[in-house]
């Protein structure tokens, strides 16, 4: 099936083809008065890219310009972020830019259609621009869904992803996890659970079908031991806030006498929650 183009595209924002160089629209600008979008969704750039990028301007120019708005005395972009990278990389002092008028909430929306365009996001960061662009604009799903060329329900499995627990949408940008896993281990409302079984997903090397099955069965455990004593809530939130602060699933046996479980799923995770406990207990010390 051909994807949907997305809301209005590109074409009322990046020109088709390189404008000519007497083209009235383009301009060229010190690349000092070109700021980043602090609110563009883009929120990694690669590093071996922008160098690859940079050796491309020195060699062939910028083929497409930038376009931005105007800010103060300079200017913002709107779109082509990483090739501004790149120029400041390749030692560039000027900069082709196109101009357009455009507010602050118009600006996020275009940077978003580029990225997913260009299928630049990861899908955290999608799902934060989704969620940015409908809380600044007070759009609806639906609405933002319409403006961005995506299903409704597209849009809104992306904002689920934002409730999985901060490690396990880390591991989903670094791309350890797939999609099919985060929406597997959506299943689970505790995030200790989520953790756990993510971390066990990526040393296991665990399909999206084995994660499912994991899920299901980690539900029937916690359904059939229903009827077994609570945690008291004091506990229980400790358990939470330890969680999510190492990163991995922690568990708080006894009260006043007990001990403290921090799962790990590999020596590598090992060696980086010591690394964690050493620097706070070297800061606290201070």
């Amino acid at each position: 099936m051909a994807r949907k183009a997305l809301g209005r595209g590109l074409d009322a924002l990046l020109p088709q083809k390189a404008p000519a160089e007497g083209d009235a629209s383009l301009q060229q600008v010190d690349i000092d008065l070109v700021r980043p979008n602090p609110r563009q969704p883009r929120e990694h750039f690669n590093e071996e890219a922008l160098d690859r990028m940079a050796a491309s301007l020195t060699e062939r120019g910028m083929l497409q310009p930038l376009v931005v708005r105007r800010a103060g005395e300079g200017f913002e972009l709107i779109a082509g972020e990483r090739r501004w990278r790149a120029a400041q990389r390749a030692g560039w002092h000027r900069v082709p830019v196109i101009v357009r008028e455009a507010g602050p909430n118009e600006a996020l929306e275009l940077a978003l259609i580029e990225n997913l365009q260009r299928e630049d996001l990861n899908p955290i960061e999608e799902a934060r621009a989704y969620e940015m662009l409908a809380k600044e604009t007070g759009l609806t799903q639906e609405v933002v869904a319409e403006r961005v060329g995506r299903e409704r329900s597209t849009v809104a499995n992306y904002l689920r992803l934002l409730r999985l627990a901060d490690r396990v949408q880390q591991l989903l940008v670094e791309g350890a996890l797939s999609m099919g896993h985060a929406r597997a281990l959506l299943g689970l409302d505790d995030a200790a659970a989520q953790i756990r079984l993510a971390n066990a997903a990526v040393s296991g090397g665990w399909s999206v079908r084995q994660t499912e099955a994991k899920v299901r069965a980690e539900r029937r455990g916690r359904a059939a031991a229903g009827g077994k004593k609570e945690k008291d809530p004091d506990t229980a939130a400790a358990e939470e806030r330890m969680t999510r602060a190492l990163g991995t699933a922690v568990r708080i046996l006894g009260r006043e006498r007990g001990r403290i479980e921090i799962r790990f799923a590999s020596l590598e995770e090992l060696e980086r929650l010591y690394e964690l406990l050493i620097s706070t207990k070297t800061r606290s010390s201070k």
